[in-house]
């Protein structure tokens, strides 16, 4: 698909947007069962038996764009609300030769909980999201606990949940989530079907290619390093299968 925007020039998604064909709109079954519109993502890859990492909110690409590269045997799924941004991302991964990685308009929280199925993501990336200041728009923010509950479902025992913000009142309201899903005594905000602790919190480490003192060198990150601004980050791992 082409978008005509104000760059001077046409970007070019085919290749790497997911199209309505490989992922039709959820069933009418949903209301009964809501399992009906899962599509194991992994299927969009030419090879999906490699593991499959997910980024939410990927912005112009900058992260996918580093990343996919420098780790060939690893699929990376980039999901972005903006039209502009996901255009963007998606040309710029195209024309990079990306064979690696696939662009989704969408809702990525929505798609967490409505199309991926149990188990099959290894990495799930938030870096930067919208911290929606407003008191009344805190409903909006992606770190909720039904997230949290959909982030360990779709993650493969040992997975990660990787996080980074400029932030420091949304990190204050992350680490209150992020001590009931890592406390090993349940709390009414962690399901019973999930054993407790359902998460266990490890030190970021930064990936392989960002620049120095940089945790994941997106376009985000350079601006707020600019600015002067600190940064938090964590990892929270599923715990592994017994053995």
């Amino acid at each position: 698909m082409s978008f005509g925007l104000s760059h001077g020039r046409d970007l070019d998604t085919r290749g790497i947007e997911v199209s309505a064909a490989e992922l039709p709109p959820l069933p009418d079954e949903i209301v009964l069962d809501p399992r009906a519109g899962f599509r194991d993502p992994r299927a969009l890859f030419a090879h999906p038996d490699r593991p499959l990492e997910l980024e939410i909110g990927s912005g112009k690409g900058t992260f996918l764009a580093r990343s996919s590269p420098r780790r060939p045997d690893v699929n990376f799924l980039g999901v972005e609300w903006a039209g502009e941004f996901f255009a963007y991302a998606a040309d710029r991964l195209r024309r990079a030769g990306a064979t690696n990685v696939r662009m989704l308009k969408a809702d990525a929280v929505e798609f967490l909980k409505w199309r991926v199925p149990d188990g099959v993501l290894h990495v799930i990336h938030l870096y930067f999201s919208d911290p929606w200041p407003k008191r009344k728009h805190h409903k909006n923010r992606v770190i909720q606990d039904e997230f949290l509950a959909h982030a360990w479902r779709t993650l493969v025992p040992g997975g990660e949940l990787r996080l980074v913000t400029d932030h420091d009142e949304y990190w204050s309201w992350m680490e209150a989530h992020f001590e009931r899903w890592t406390s090993p005594v349940r709390t009414r905000n962690v399901p019973d079907r999930i054993p407790v602790p359902a998460f266990e919190r490890r030190a970021f480490i930064p990936p392989e290619g960002v620049g120095e003192d940089e945790l994941v060198g997106t376009n985000f990150e350079r601006k707020y390093r600019d600015e002067g601004r600190s940064f938090r980050a964590i990892v929270l791992r599923r715990p592994a299968a017994p053995a």
